[in-house]
């Protein structure tokens, strides 16, 4: 995808009140700053910050100023104790931050955004248009570090009062956090004592009248003593105003009177207002931050700077943040102890792809332009590439990142409809979503986006919510198009939020056609005046004679349920277009999802396309696992959050109606990256009743080719894994797979018949995974393919152990293992402590003549052992000669295959020998095999020529006509 250092705005409220809350509580955002906290950190030493230009860890260590601003000793404790207090919530982590480790502290990997200074008569310039509205700051102006902030303006006047303003997403939060985690550790001199207030916690007070000593009570306890202090602090107090566009501010006289005094009560919003006007503590420091469409709430000769926050303007900034958040030492940490961290050369691997694609695809740099959204591609690659926590899901990502941005933010708190801003935008940004994805364009003209944000506009309050929302929030979700040729176009900041918010607005049943629209109105009015109008028809019938009116009475009860059938009619033809979209024959061979958004972030290692090229054409796969992720429990209730509820009965039937259809299509048979899509849309749904119901009829796992990194092994044993029924094959060839990997899937081949692990690189370690797996009670596995893995005979050693505790493996193919002559030694020497094996390959592992006599023998012994493999070892003429004769001279004993011939006879087993060597021709040595296959082709001609039967000569001309192919593919002779 193309898609930030930023705390998201609601981590604040989680980390406060965590204290007293059980971790998986949600809570709205910042409404207990005011709860202490049972029990106190020991207020240690401060943790390490990143120095970058505007960060204030430079700033030198308090100077001892308490005892000049307060001279008691119990004043000066109680500082301290509200110091730690502070240090102690904000260093609280929400949930989403968890999943980076169990020691990751965000302020240790802090980049401050870029703040600019900004003059009034920018902030009274008319509205900017829609496509200047996306243009990044004025450059050449010099950033405002934090310790800058109350330095004397360009005249020289103190600077009291600073307004810190941006759209969501720029990190005003994580601004905020550093500050206030600044001045506990003793880096902000230039202030005794902060108090930070959330203006959200304020405007959940209401008009309940309260002194500004008593708000900081009630929020901070230990600050009671220092209360009568805080007008002789002056300068040195510092409040912090979070968040003003909850409030909803009156400066005129009328509306808000004078008061000067911090214990008169009042309504919280006009103790704002007079501490604003310096009316109330004139000298006290103020710090407001706030969304662009609020600043014009504070007259601006209250303000003495303001402050844009910018995000990261410079994409060194974003290199700086990816460094620091992806090259934590536990950044891979698996949770419960699970999996495996990710190594320092692997985050290294990854930093570095993403800098280059940062480099040199400036559409990834145009979007983590916005701090936030370098979070989201931090997040969404620990997802693809470090060992997953339960139940987490690429839908809930997006969500929590969602939350983390919008969690109790309403478009316009003097609105009376108090609209959800994350609601607005479903409906908005939705609209325009889902119309992409319905004509398959991801270039939207500003005549696209203004339709969405326009349409069905018609009063002068609605004109003003969409005022508000283009200049908070239009940024967030839109971004200019910067690829050459498309000046003028927008895209999607990442383009998984277009396929997110496309589902977001198909299961929230916001697309409704005209026909659906009217017919619910006049359901509803029906369904209102139904029950009156048929009680006077019922005693007009009996009173008057019409025939008509029992038919009336009738067509009046049917109404709602032709209006129910047909929004029932719609949810099918939306769960049609979705599988339709998920089964797509033109995606069959492109890469699983997975692996698409793992190469949109980090880019395609390799030659570019072309910009002549003609464009391919839009893939939009996870539309649909989106679809089924926003249907899940867990995101339903994370969208309630945000003001979207998904009703439970509109979840059923839509997940209903999605099974029907899947029902239907599911059954086909898909290639490999397909399949895994599939299953990771029931990953996606998290409902293991649905998953079983859909994929009962999946007998064969082939995901042959797929590179399973940790996320999709735990995709696959999440949805297969619980299932009863057995999976007929399981084919995992040529998987990149690991030990973590196997131990990962072992509830699948748990469930297997027949278990394929070709081309694996499997070694020692693995087989140790593979003897558990062998020695486990309810392990069905009768065939076991291990060709091609570097397994040795150490590897063996281990295997032989799960052998001789099996009693389902009937098949074990071992084929270019390299085993050599000692593998082939400890194979003959174990072989009878399993008494159910019936095929052995051993084929092509260099063993010599001795080594493979030895086993040869050991399988006549067998009791079950019906043939053994052992072509394309280091076998001489004489030695490939005893190996046949030992095979054909005992009666009932193993079958010995070591070449193409049986005597002057082909061999019944030529054809299984000549498709591995076609099978794995790219990978084997090839001059090896073409010597192989030379003395195979020797053997063909010399039988040939020692047999007159017409018959035996043409099938064994027809073979050597197929060694001559392989030996021209390989570049040898064929002549």
């Amino acid at each position: 995808m193309r898609w930030g250092h930023h705390l998201p705005r609601a981590s604040w409220g989680s980390g406060f009140r965590r204290a007293l809350q059980r971790p998986d509580d949600r809570i709205p955002f910042l409404i207990h700053w005011s709860w202490p906290l049972q029990g106190e950190r020991p207020f240690g030493p401060p943790r390490a910050f990143i120095h970058h230009h505007g960060s204030s860890v430079d700033s030198a260590p308090p100077s001892g100023r308490h005892g000049r601003l307060f001279p008691s000793a119990s004043a000066t404790e109680a500082i301290q104790r509200h110091r730690r207090n502070l240090a102690e919530w904000f260093s609280r982590l929400p949930r989403e931050e968890r999943q980076f480790g169990p020691t990751f502290a965000l302020d240790t990997v802090h980049v401050d955004p870029v703040i600019r200074e900004s003059t009034p008569d920018e902030l009274l310039r008319p509205p900017a248009e829609l496509a200047l509205e996306h243009q990044p700051p004025q450059a050449g102006l010099p950033p405002l570090a934090l310790s800058q902030l109350f330095n004397p303006d360009a005249c020289g006047r103190r600077v009291q009062t600073v307004v810190l303003y941006g759209t969501v997403g720029t990190g005003k939060s994580t601004l905020v956090r550093k500050m206030v985690l600044d001045w506990c550790y003793g880096r902000l001199p230039a202030f005794e004592l902060l108090i930070p207030f959330s203006c959200e916690d304020l405007s959940s007070l209401g008009r309940a009248p309260a002194s500004l000593c008593q708000l900081v009570a009630q929020r901070y306890t230990p600050l009671k003593e220092v209360l009568p202090l805080m007008a002789a602090a002056g300068s040195h107090l510092l409040f912090v105003l979070h968040g003003l566009e909850h409030l909803n501010l009156d400066f005129r006289l009328a509306g808000t009177g004078l008061c000067s005094d911090p214990e008169e009560p009042q309504e919280p919003a006009a103790i704002i207002v007079n501490l604003l006007r310096k009316y109330m503590l004139p000298q006290a420091s103020i710090l407001v931050t706030t969304r662009p469409s609020a600043i014009g709430r504070i007259p601006s000769k209250y303000v003495g700077r303001y402050g844009e926050i910018c995000g990261f303007s410079d994409t060194n900034l974003q290199k700086l943040y990816f460094q620091l958040r992806l090259n934590q030492p536990d950044c891979g940490y698996a949770v419960g102890g699970s999996g495996v961290s990710a190594t320092p050369a692997q985050c290294d691997h990854l930093v570095q792809m993403l800098s280059r694609n940062l480099e040199g695809h400036h559409q990834i740099a145009a979007a983590c332009f916005l701090p936030s959204y370098c979070w989201l591609v931090c997040a969404t690659l620990h997802f693809l590439h470090a060992p997953t926590p339960a139940g987490q899901t690429l839908t809930s990502i997006y969500t929590s990142f969602l939350r983390l941005n919008f969690s109790g933010e309403t478009l316009d708190s003097t609105d009376p409809s108090n609209l959800s801003l994350m609601a607005y935008a479903a409906r908005t940004m939705g609209k325009l979503a889902y119309e992409g994805v319905s004509s398959r364009k991801t270039y939207f003209s500003e005549e696209d986006v203004c339709g969405c944000l326009e349409a069905g506009i018609r009063t002068e309050e609605e004109f003003q919510l969409l005022h508000i929302f283009r200049r908070d929030a239009l940024r967030f979700f839109l971004a200019p198009c910067v690829e050459p040729g498309r000046a003028g176009t927008f895209v999607f900041t990442v383009p998984a939020m277009q396929e997110y918010l496309a589902a977001l607005y198909i299961v929230l049943g916001l697309r409704k056609t005209t026909l659906q629209k009217v017919g619910k109105e006049v359901a509803e009015l029906v369904g209102r005046v139904g029950e009156d109008v048929s009680l006077v028809l019922g005693i007009m019938a009996k009173l008057l004679p019409l025939r008509a009116l029992p038919l009336l009475f009738n067509l009046i009860k049917v109404v709602p349920r032709v209006f129910g059938r047909m929004v029932g009619k719609s949810r099918e033809a939306v769960a049609q277009a979705m599988v339709l979209e998920m089964f797509r024959e033109e995606d069959y061979y492109n890469d699983d999802v997975l692996d698409q958004m793992g190469a949109s972030i980090l880019g395609v290692e390799g030659p570019r396309r072309h910009p002549d090229e003609p464009p391919e054409d839009e893939v939009f796969e996870l539309f649909p696992m989106f679809m089924g992720g926003l249907l899940s429990a867990h995101n339903r209730a994370m969208l309630a959050q945000l003001g979207c509820p998904i009703k439970n009965l509109d979840a059923l039937e839509n997940a209903q109606a999605i099974k029907k259809k899947l029902g239907k299509l599911g059954r086909q048979v898909l290639p490999p990256s397909e399949l895994l899509d599939h299953l990771f849309f029931h990953y996606e749904f998290q409902n293991q009743r649905f998953s079983a119901e859909v994929l009962s009829s999946l007998r064969q796992l082939n995901l042959a080719g797929v590179r399973m990194t940790p996320v999709k092994c735990t995709v696959v044993a999440a949805v297969l894994g619980s299932g009863r029924h057995a999976l007929d094959e399981v084919n995992l060839a040529s998987c990149q797979l690991d030990p973590a990997g196997l131990r990962t899937l072992l509830p699948v081949f748990l469930r297997a018949r027949k278990l394929g692990l070709q081309l694996n690189s499997l070694g020692l370690e693995a087989c140790k995974d593979l003897r558990d797996l062998l020695l486990h009670d309810q392990c069905q596995i009768t065939t076991l393919r291990l060709s091609n893995n570097p397994l040795t005979a150490a590897g063996v050693a281990v295997l032989m152990e799960g052998l001789a505790g099996n009693t389902s493996v009937t098949h074990l193919s071992l084929l270019h293992t390299g085993l050599g002559d000692e593998g082939l030694e400890l194979l003959a020497a174990q072989l009878d402590r399993n008494q159910q094996l019936q095929e052995l390959n051993v084929a092509y592992n260099g063993a010599g003549d001795t080594a493979a006599l030895a086993l040869a023998r050991a399988a006549q012994e067998h009791p079950s052992l019906e043939l053994l493999h052992l072509y394309f070892n280091e076998l001489s003429s004489e030695g490939r000669q005893v190996l046949r004769d030992l095979g054909g001279a005992a009666e009932g004993g193993a079958r010995v295959v070591v070449s193409l011939t049986e005597g002057t006879a082909v061999s019944e087993y030529w054809s299984v020998i000549l498709s591995e060597v076609q099978r794995n021709l790219n990978s084997w040595d090839r001059a090896r095999v073409q010597r192989h296959l030379e003395l195979l082709l020797r053997d063909l001609e010399d039988s040939r020529g020692a047999t007159l039967n017409p018959w035996r000569k043409a099938q064994l001309l027809r073979v050597e006509g197929e060694v001559r192919a392989l030996l021209e593919q390989l570049g040898g002779s064929g002549s």
